[in-house]
């Protein structure tokens, strides 16, 4: 039914279903400040964005949405980048590509867990949302 004057608003469900459905990144990182800067920009970008500190807790997040994709420090207290690939690659069902954020060996670090890409710590934030435009469009193509 139409409210007073005529018009009729959208529901919340009519909503969701012609809005553009957008990426969900996974970010995994241990430091808040970097945590909370790539989730603004990632959002700003239109991302759905979901983080965790470390690689149990990413396991958490994977189970509970899996992502689009999974940007992956690697050195963390906990479970480390590498506990989360090799628990990760366990999970059934597709997986998605991760982009490794490292301050050392990113490319070594990435082609140890088979990553689709890497970025070196500290990086620029505009290089990072590139690499990340480029393995979701591989992604997809594949």
């Amino acid at each position: 039914m139409a409210p007073a004057g005529g018009l009729r608003t959208a529901s919340p469900l009519e909503v969701a279903l012609t809005e553009r459905p957008r990426a969900h990144v996974l970010v995994v990182d241990n430091e808040p400040e970097i945590l909370e800067v790539l989730q603004t920009l990632l959002v700003d970008e239109g991302y759905a964005v979901s983080t965790a500190r470390d690689g149990a807790e990413a396991l958490e997040r994977v189970r509970e949405a899996a992502p689009d994709l999974i940007l992956l420090d690697m050195l963390m207290p906990g479970m480390d980048g590498w506990g989360f690939a090799r628990e990760y690659g366990r999970l059934p069902g597709p997986r998605a590509p991760i982009v490794v954020t490292a301050a050392t060996y990113a490319e070594e670090r990435a082609q140890q867990i088979g990553a689709a890409a890497h970025c070196a710590k500290p990086f620029e934030l505009d290089a990072l949302l590139t690499l990340i435009r480029q393995v979701a469009r591989a992604d997809r193509r594949a």
